[in-house]
């Protein structure tokens, strides 16, 4: 299920999420191998940093709460990973971080020469010229680095958004507006806290942490939703994604194209397409759509062209375009008309 991303052919949509795997070739080489169609990077930053103390990572069951730190070699020392990646043949997001606009920057020039086929920004760090506001709750600051990082690099930009922002859409909006290709969104939730209850004291070393994982997948569709309602440029959807259910409910309101390329894919792996009236029973028995939505549904897989996609969509979303309304208008006129000529008759 070959999907077009910026210029680039990738097998399929998945992509694996910035800070997993680390850089290493044969790791990130892997992943591709057994499935991943895009690849990212752990972000790369501008000074050696080693990043919090142990604890760092807490499983919750539902997620995870994590306060990793930023670990990295820097982006000066990572020659020999560079060397790697420069053989591989999976395409790659480059991440990267700074603390400011200019070392936002300086690393995005350097990895640009490496030539990865993207080049991720991670807005979701401190600002230190602003006393620490993380630069992608402002659309200002989240301007000025897609606005700086872009006249540097030869690479499609995405910009990596946090749930932290009070309206996501007005950021993803400025990005795009600044040059941005792509955004991603959206990154750990949070800061949230554990607390031991033997001790009365935090259980990560850093206190504080990053919410991740199942937990935090509604929190990923809306900001999905509310970005695609403000941009037009793609949307990688990430969060709480485990499953093939999660991946369509994140896509209904992200990705109009992977969406149905995930619906052909079924179709083309022997999928059948539903009866008439299946759906509605399936959605009323599950209590998930209403009578229009499910018959929607239907009608989406059974779509055949771009424009009853369209009409589709907007009809499982509980409205309908104007083309719908203006269709239905034109279907009541010629009732009208028609039965004025059989009383005629």
């Amino acid at each position: 299920m070959a999907v077009q991303f910026l210029g680039k052919t990738l097998n399929n949509p998945m992509v694996l999420a910035s800070g997993v795997l680390g850089n290493s070739s044969d790791i990130l080489e892997r992943v591709f191998e057994t499935g991943c169609g895009l690849v990212t990077m752990k972000s790369i930053g501008p000074e050696p940093r080693d990043g919090h103390k142990n604890p760092t990572v807490i499983d919750l069951g539902s997620g995870m709460i994590n306060a990793v730190g930023l670990p990295t070699p820097g982006y000066l020392n990572m020659e020999n990973e560079w060397e790697s990646l420069g053989k591989r043949k999976f395409p790659i997001i480059a991440s990267i971080y700074g603390g400011s606009v200019e070392e936002f920057q300086k690393v995005a020039r350097f990895v640009s020469s490496k030539k990865p086929d993207f080049i991720e920004i991670n807005i979701s760090c401190p600002n230190s010229e602003k006393h620490g506001m993380i630069f992608g709750v402002n659309p200002e600051s989240s301007r000025d680095v897609v606005l700086a990082v872009k006249k540097v690099i030869s690479v499609p930009l995405i910009a990596k958004l946090t749930p932290q922002a009070l309206d996501i859409g007005e950021i993803a909006k400025a990005c795009e507006d600044a040059g941005a290709d792509a955004v991603c969104a959206i990154n750990t939730l949070g800061p949230g806290m554990v607390i031991d209850i033997e001790s009365h004291m935090p259980i990560l070393a850093f206190k504080k942490g990053g919410l991740s994982g199942p937990m935090i997948k509604p929190v990923a569709v809306r900001c999905v939703f509310d970005i695609y309602k403000a941009v037009k440029i793609p949307i990688i959807g990430l969060g709480g994604i485990t499953t093939g259910e999660d991946a369509i409910e994140i896509s209904c309101h992200g990705s109009r194209y992977i969406q149905q390329r995930l619906l052909e894919c079924l179709i083309d792996e022997g999928c059948r397409g539903a009866a008439a009236g299946e759906f509605t029973y399936r959605a009323f028995m599950n209590g998930r759509f209403d009578l229009s939505q499910s018959e929607a549904v239907a009608d989406l897989i059974a779509s055949n062209s771009k424009s009853s996609h369209e009409l589709a969509l907007d009809q499982m979303r509980g409205g309908y375009s104007s083309k719908i309304k203006e269709m239905r208008q034109q279907l009541l006129d010629f009732l009208d008309t028609a039965q004025l000529d059989r009383v005629g008759c």
